[in-house]
């Protein structure tokens, strides 16, 4: 052992107990000074931190006092031309929905016109009316069930005029002749009493073939219904009952199309007669409000 060993221990003996000193001179510093914040004020304003100086407001400018508010009352001839400006701008109001109204009104009657010329025309060409009928059936149903009806009977078989013409043409020599009932008797009668007619001179002819004639001018003019009225009188007229069947689809539904498009253009008109206005009540002056302030003394 040497020496330095034996002086080591005692020198770590001597530097142990000034570091417990220090710590303790420390904690009762830290003590003191606590104490002296919590119990000591002359202390306490030298050791705490200086507040801030306070800011000043700026002053808020005074307000001028109102004048009191004094009513002015209209004058007579100010409210009576206000109010007839009123009962004008109302008159105007009126006029434009009593316009709106004749507008819409027309607008449905050519819809429905629209509706019945599409119809006319379907059956004219010979097609059926595919998506008419129910826009036949919602426009004209309650006021002519029975056209409407007539008409849809008739697009399920349309009937042509160019199918008339050529059915006439067609059955002229059956017509012509006395008919497959008719005896000879019957037929020798009939050219007996064709020898000698007695007749006015602006009245028709009744022999067949100036009806047939006659019925056949009608039908390329297309008034069907003369040339049915003239076939139906034709001693022979058993032999066309097919045509006349037809003759008859086809009257029934071109009067059928007439009642519709009268129904169309008969629709009732909408009453245009602006509301009366009411009178302008008499006007009422406001009464001016008193001031609530008390006035100011005269000098």
């Amino acid at each position: 052992m040497t020496i330095d060993d034996e002086a080591r221990p005692s020198r770590s003996r001597g530097l142990l107990p000034r570091l417990v000193a220090l710590l303790l001179a420390f904690l009762a510093g830290t003590l003191a000074m606590g104490y002296a914040l919590t119990h000591w004020d002359t202390a306490a304003r030298y050791l705490r931190p200086a507040e801030p100086d306070p800011v000043p407001l700026p002053a808020m400018p005074a307000q001028p006092s109102r004048p009191p508010v004094i009513v002015t009352p209209l004058p007579l001839a100010a409210v009576e031309a206000l109010s007839g400006r009123v009962v004008e701008l109302e008159g105007r109001i009126g006029a434009i929905d009593a316009r709106a109204r004749v507008a819409s009104v027309n607008a449905d009657r050519a819809e429905a016109l629209l509706v019945a010329f599409a119809a006319r025309r379907a059956l004219d060409r010979g097609v059926g009316l595919g998506y008419l009928e129910p826009l036949m059936r919602a426009r004209f149903g309650e006021a002519q069930p029975q056209a409407v009806a007539t008409i849809l009977t008739a697009a399920r078989l349309p009937v042509t005029l160019d199918e008339l013409r050529a059915g006439l043409a067609q059955a002229r020599p059956a017509l012509a002749g006395a008919g497959p009932r008719a005896g000879w008797w019957q037929a020798v009668r009939r050219e007996i009493a064709g020898l000698v007619v007695l007749r006015r001179a602006t009245a028709p002819s009744m022999q067949p073939a100036d009806r047939l004639d006659r019925a056949q001018a009608a039908v390329e003019a297309g008034h069907v219904d003369r040339a049915l009225a003239e076939v139906a009188r034709l001693p022979g007229r058993d032999a066309a009952a097919g045509w006349i069947a037809s003759a008859r689809r086809y009257v029934s539904a071109r009067q059928a199309l007439d009642l519709i498009e009268a129904a169309a253009l008969n629709a009732p008109r909408p009453d245009v007669t602006p509301p009366a206005s009411a009178p302008a009540a008499d006007p009422v002056q406001p009464a001016a409000e008193e001031s609530s302030e008390p006035s100011a003394p005269a000098a």
